[in-house]
This record gives structure tokens, sequence and C-alpha cells, in this order.
């Protein structure tokens, strides 16, 4: 398998060096005349999408005799056209020109004949996979347009993940582009081991069932892989799916985690607008978690943010936001609810215990967001009216045990041991 990667991992890439990697990845005949599918990402990540996207198209559209791009979701709220255009840097003449014979597609998972079955994962494999903390059969399916091209590409980035450790790579399959039975499993098991434990690690047993899955494909996986660091593209790795991403993994350790001496009372996370609704902003505290103290507060400051979730705000309200073994030890309440509810209800709510009926988190964790006091008090979180933190007030105090984070979200804070 070949790997393809700019001269120095970890600064700034210039479109050029795009353009030189790109044609030293796909310059072999065998691309001549594939069909070929690129999974991309949806605009909650920050990556350089709409010059990749056009150097992609520069690269492989003379060659190939069909290139499309498929949105791998997972459970995100389908993209407008406009929204598309944006993520993408397309104006409407560009679609009706340029770009005219590309395809850009939303997975719909919404839609149940969407997804073609591959196999299943046994009981023994996921025993063996998991290290014994899963035990039962995972049916595997994905998005059936992955049958009808010769060639599966990912082009996307790679950051800290808060259910399979460090993002990217095939996990723009898995979930991205997956059963809902593989996506329930896949985020309980990540909120089985916590949040807090997982995050940031390159190999985690999310991470090895992700690879099983993506033996059932029914297509070979390139990878263009990137890592981004404060907007700045310094890493690109295309090649073999495994290779590549391995490679980001671990330029991504050096750039996207930062450590600080000792815990904080109060973090103030401020959610970019790219997160729309709890259910993305939620990272904010899968980032920040490590870094508040016992007893302390992680605020999760969006005013833009109006929603739990399109999707899955039913189901949220439902249940509330609890500790991992409120759920645990109450299996029998809770059997009927999605495992990707219950993974970011226990993700967002963090560490804590459940013992004699009685729950104690380890943090209190705070909305100061557009979502009213009543609701974010019946989903069991605290609230703050937004309108009165003066965020510029918070700023300049870690002496005093006081985090303000910016754009937060995407770069995980730890503790140095």
């Amino acid at each position: 398998m070949f790997l393809s990667e700019n001269k120095q991992p970890g600064q700034p890439v210039s479109e050029a060096e795009v353009r030189d990697v790109l044609a030293a990845g796909f310059g072999s005949s065998d691309w001549v005349g594939k069909r070929v599918l690129v999974l991309i990402p949806d605009n909650t990540r920050t990556c350089p999408m709409p010059m990749m996207f056009r150097q992609l198209v520069e690269t492989l559209g003379p060659r190939v005799a069909k290139l499309d791009f498929l949105i791998a979701l997972g459970t995100h709220q389908p993209m407008s056209q406009e929204a598309i255009d944006k993520m993408l840097g397309l104006t409407a003449e560009d679609r009706a020109t340029t770009y005219r014979e590309i395809g850009i597609f939303n997975h719909h998972w919404e839609q149940p004949d969407t997804f073609q079955k591959l196999g299943t994962l046994s009981a023994e494999t996921i025993a063996a996979t998991t290290d014994g903390l899963m035990r039962e059969d995972v049916s595997i399916g994905v998005n059936r347009m992955v049958s009808d091209y010769d060639v599966n590409l990912i082009l996307g980035p790679t950051y800290p993940h808060e259910v399979v450790g460090v993002s990217g790579g095939l996990k723009y399959f898995f979930p991205g582009i997956s059963n809902f039975e593989f996506i329930n499993f896949f985020h309980w098991l990540g909120a089985v081991i916590t949040c807090f434990e997982v995050i940031g690690k390159k190999d985690t047993p999310v991470r090895r069932v992700i690879n099983e899955a993506a033996k059932l494909l029914p297509r070979p996986v390139f990878n263009i892989n990137m890592v981004v660091n404060e907007g700045t593209l310094v890493g690109l790795f295309v090649g073999d799916a495994l290779e590549a991403w391995s490679k980001a993994a671990d330029l991504s350790d050096t750039c996207h985690i930062v450590y600080k001496d000792k815990p904080y009372k109060l973090v103030i996370g401020i959610a970019p607008e790219m997160y729309d609704e709890l259910w993305t902003a939620g990272k904010v505290m899968y980032k920040l978690e490590p870094v508040v103290a016992d007893a302390g507060e992680l605020v999760i400051y969006a005013p833009h943010v109006r929603e739990i979730s399109l999707t899955h705000g039913a189901n949220i309200e439902k249940v509330g936001y609890h500790v991992r073994d409120y759920f645990r030890k109450q299996w029998d309440k809770f059997s009927d609810i999605p495992g990707g509810v219950l993974a970011h209800s226990t993700h967002v709510r963090g560490l804590g215990t459940f013992e004699d009926g009685i729950e104690k988190p380890r943090i209190t964790v705070t909305l100061a967001t557009g979502i009213s006091q009543e609701l974010t008090e019946k989903i069991a979180l605290n609230y703050r009216d937004w309108q009165t933190l003066d965020i510029d007030s918070f700023r300049n105090r870690e002496a005093e045990g006081i985090l303000v984070v910016d754009h937060a979200g995407e770069v995980l804070h730890r503790l140095r041991r």
C-alpha cells in the first residue's frame, strides 16, 4: 500500500504542497476509469474543505470515470444545498458549470432503504475486540451507495474523539454511514469505557471494533486524512486507510492536546457556531472535563444553541443527562432507549456515581445557551442565563482557578501527570 504525505508534518501545508501530495497519491494508472465515491464530514468539523474539494476534483476528475461525494452524517441533520455549497466553497454557477458532473449527496440515515447489510460481528469477535466489555452479535451495514463505485475514498480531519479515542479514517464508514444497530453499539461501548478514559487515545476497543467492521466492506478503501491546528492544515496523509489514519492520529496527539498543571474550579467553554445543537455542543464538555476540579463547574457557553437535538431531542428529554451507572444500574428502565442517546447523556454529564438510588456527578455541568431554564433543569443540567455572563471578566484568571476556552470542542485539555 502507498502512503503520500507532506514533507514536514506539523508545519503549515501550502496549497501547492497539497497538490503535490495528491498527485503523488493518485498518480498511478490504477485510478484511470474508476468510479470513486468520497466520504466527507459535515460542517461540524474544522478543515479547509473548499480547498481540498477543489484540489481533489482537479487531481482525480480528469482520470476517473465518475467522482461523487457522500456526506457522512451519522445521525446529524441532513445539510441544505446552501449549507453544502458554503462548506465546499461553491457558488450556484460552480455547481452548474465546473462541478456539474460531480454528485454531492447527504447520507439519508433516516430512510431504511439507505442501508445494505454487510454481515455480522459475532459475540466472540466482539468479546475479543472489546476486552470482554461486551459479548453480543452486532449487525453491520452501510449506505448501499458504497457498492455502486469501484473505490471508496475518505476525506476528512482527525481530532481527539469522545467515543472512539481519535476521530477520522474508517470512522467515516462506522458510524458515519452505518446502520443504527452499529451506531448504538458503538456509542454505548464508548460510554461504558467512559469518555474520560477513551478520549485522545489511539488504540481503544471502539477503534478495534471499527477496524473489524471495515473488513466487511465490499470495495477497496483509501484515505485522505487531514490534521488541522488552529484552522491551519498541518498534516496531509494519503494512502492506505489504516496507515494514513495512524500517521494523522500521531500528529493529532502533538497538536490537539493542551496540558495543564492543575485543575480549575470553573471552566467556561465557548462553543463555535458550527455546533448548532447541544448534541454537538456537548463536545465542549468532552474536551474540557479532564481539567475541571472535583466539585467544580463546567459551563457550555453557546447562546446560539436553542435545540437539544432535532433528531434525538424527544428521547433526551425523556431520560435527561446522567452519569453512566445511573443507566447501567437501572437497565430495565432504559433498555428501550437507543444506546447512542444514552451515551451522549453520560458523556455530557461526565464521571460520577450512582449508589443506593443517589446520583453524585463529579462536577456541575451548566448550560448558558438559548435553551430555556425550564428545559435545562428538566434534563438535569444546571442553568445560567448567558446574558448575565460577562465572558471577558473571567479571562486571565487561571491563577484563581478559572479558565476560559475559545472555540472549545476540538482541542482536548488534560492534566499534566
